[in-house]
This record gives structure tokens, C-alpha cells and sequence, in this order.
């Protein structure tokens, strides 16, 4: 029988984890893409804590009517501000089995632009 879309995504996500995790100094920047929203958080694998995280959801980029891909780079700006905040400036990025296409990488872009490193 063949895989469902997310159990397939799901594989690729556990194979993507075998390989990267995060530390307090360089936590990983996590991403989940649903139809409507996009959420990140960056995570300290070590200690298994949330640092910060960012989505659509949030007041001030629900607010901007804006589409799929540039409410993603806003949440990008967002976590990126977040991060500075709490002092870090360098991240894994964790695509989540997803593809870096589309609204992953208009998210990693604003991510960028708002000075994380990865």
C-alpha cells in the first residue's frame, strides 16, 4: 500500500532529524506548514525547550492581509526579531520534510533579512 502525502512527509522529516539537531547556542529553527498557516519556533534540543516561536497566527501579521508567501516571509522577519532578542544569531534550519520551495523559502528569506545565519 502505498504512503499517505504526510506519511510520507513525516519519513523524510525523521530522516532530516537523524542528522541536524539543536544547541542553546545554535537552536533549530523548526518549521510546520498547514493549508492556512505556517508556524516556526526555534528549539534547544539539548534541554528540549521552545526558545521563541512566530506564525501567521500572530496579531500583528494576521493583521497585514497579505498572501500565503509574503505572510511566510513576515513570520520569517518575525522569528528572526525574536531570535535576536534572546541572543541568538545563528540557527539549523529544520524544513520539516517539506519542500524548500514556495513558502519554506520565502520564510527561510525573511529570516535572513532579518540577520539569522544558517
Amino acid at each position: 500500500m502505498a504512503l499517505s502525502k504526510s506519511e510520507k512527509r513525516n519519513r523524510i522529516h525523521l530522516r532530516i532529524r537523524k542528522t541536524i539537531s539543536g544547541s542553546a547556542e545554535r537552536p533549530r529553527l523548526c518549521v510546520f506548514r498547514s493549508n492556512k498557516e505556517i508556524y516556526a519556533q526555534l528549539i534547544d534540543d539539548l534541554s528540549g525547550k521552545t526558545i521563541t516561536s512566530a506564525s501567521s497566527r500572530d496579531k500583528d501579521i494576521a493583521a497585514a492581509k497579505t498572501n500565503k508567501s509574503e505572510t511566510a516571509k513576515l513570520v520569517g522577519k518575525a522569528i528572526a526579531e525574536k531570535a535576536t532578542k534572546s541572543g541568538v544569531e545563528a540557527v539549523v534550519f529544520d524544513r520539516g520534510g517539506y519542500l524548500y520551495h514556495g513558502r519554506i523559502k520565502q520564510l527561510a528569506e525573511g529570516a535572513r533579512e532579518g540577520g539569522l545565519k544558517f
